[in-house]
């Protein structure tokens, strides 16, 4: 059943839009006309046709909104996780593939995974496989959700799948958000420190200045240089500097683009104190749960390693994985080649090669992925802890030091006037 994307005029004289599946676009008019919308306009969204004018028939839409915010209208991760949790739930009661997805798209909220998951129904109920229908929607489903469910079809474990994979997800957004959310507090406190400083180095620094240069006091070496600092900021000068950092950060983006520069920059980070360990301990824990998931839902070791090394998000790492796979092609174990690489933590291949040689590898790889996801919250809080009190110290000083700058010459006019 097409798909269609409209836009049109709701009862209260209000522009919505939103997308619904008809047959054809007259019964697309009626089913909308039925709830009290007159569409102005509408697209088949299965071929992206461009938007036709309706004519003056009424329109409305299973799932219609007022009209969206561009960001709102992208499906992210936390909308898969929570889809295909809701799909591997109605797969363990024992629905019909169908009827779930049917389930799926009128439940629904989000209008762009909505229309995804439309098209996947239709492919579906004209005979083609879940996994093939998700193959042409490579921004919504990775190649690692793709070869997950095309190895639960084919063993006719769909339902374990699905759980994994929810679980899977669910993790990795949790994993991601903890990263990114330890990242949020250092970036305000510099933005409100740079907002701080900016204001007193532009307003109330030049007229201390004016009061001293009336006075024609000679100034202290730390007044004088605040006073220099501060003239540069408010001259021309300093768009000439901020030119030349975003001139630097553009030649650094063009550079790491590079294959060269990347693999410098990317071995680079793993030996930087901190960041590498926190980088390393991240990549780890995504390597170990996916290839755990990945070989528990029956995909293939080089072709999950295959898939692997996309995710890592470092070329070092995924350099490592690459000869991996060509010696394991070659009869070697997985733990030899990643031990012998010197990137791979060794309790990490120990435990590898433990779980190769007990026959229990994707069990003993969620034991290490638990064991670094732990060890990565745990650095994050301690960075989070130790960040604050570091920025407090920093703008504390930064604003102490104008603050004593201004009020220096002031004692010292005092104490030679009291001398006097």
């Amino acid at each position: 059943m097409p798909v269609y994307e409209y836009t049109g005029v709701n009862a209260r004289g209000k522009k919505v839009s939103g997308v619904h599946d008809a047959d054809n676009p007259r019964a697309l008019r009626d089913a909308l006309k039925a709830q009290g919308i007159f569409i102005t306009e509408f697209s088949e969204g299965r071929d992206g046709r461009k938007g036709r004018k309706a004519g003056a028939a009424g329109s409305g839409s299973g799932g219609n909104r007022e009209i969206e915010l561009p960001w709102e209208n992208r499906v992210t991760p936390q909308d898969v996780a929570m889809m295909t949790r809701q799909l591997a739930t109605q797969q363990k009661a024992g629905i019909p593939l169908a009827s779930c997805l049917n389930a799926l798209v009128d439940q629904t909220e989000q209008e762009a995974l909505k229309k995804v998951l439309s098209d996947i129904r239709q492919k579906v109920n004209e005979g083609s496989s879940l996994a093939a229908a998700m193959t042409d929607h490579p921004r919504v489903f990775s190649t690692l959700y793709v070869n997950m469910i095309r190895a639960g079809e084919s063993s006719g474990s769909l339902d374990l799948v699905l759980l994994r994979l929810a679980d899977f997800l669910e993790d990795q957004s949790k994993l991601r958000s903890k990263v990114v959310g330890a990242m949020v507090y250092p970036i305000l406190m510099i933005v409100m420190a740079t907002v701080i400083v900016g204001f007193m180095m532009v307003v109330v620094v030049p007229k201390i200045t004016e009061v001293y240069a009336d006075q024609g006091q000679a100034l202290p070496f730390i007044t004088t240089a605040l006073i220099t600092v501060a003239n540069f900021v408010s001259s021309w000068r300093v768009f000439l500097l901020i030119g030349a950092i975003a001139g630097g950060v553009v030649l650094f983006r063009r550079w790491v683009a590079t294959e060269d520069g990347r693999k410098s920059w990317d071995r680079t980070t793993l030996k930087m104190p901190l960041v590498g360990q926190l980088t390393r301990l991240v990549a780890m824990a995504r390597f170990s749960r996916t290839l755990s998931t990945l070989l528990a839902s029956g995909v293939p070791l080089l072709t999950a390693l295959d898939i692997v090394k996309n995710i890592l998000g470092n070329t070092v790492l995924v350099g490592v994985v690459e000869q991996a796979r060509l010696n394991i092609r070659e009869g070697e174990s997985i733990a030899v080649p990643l031990r012998r690489s010197g990137e791979f933590p060794a309790m990490m291949t120990h435990m590898i090669a433990v779980g190769e040689q007990t026959g229990a590898l994707e069990e003993m790889l969620d034991n290490v992925a638990n064991t670094y996801e732990n060890q990565v919250n745990q650095r994050v809080e301690t960075m989070t802890a130790l960040l604050e009190p570091v920025m407090i110290i920093v703008m504390g000083g930064t604003v102490g030091f104008i603050v004593f700058a201004i009020i220096q010459p002031i004692l010292q006019l005092s104490q030679s006037s009291f001398g006097g």
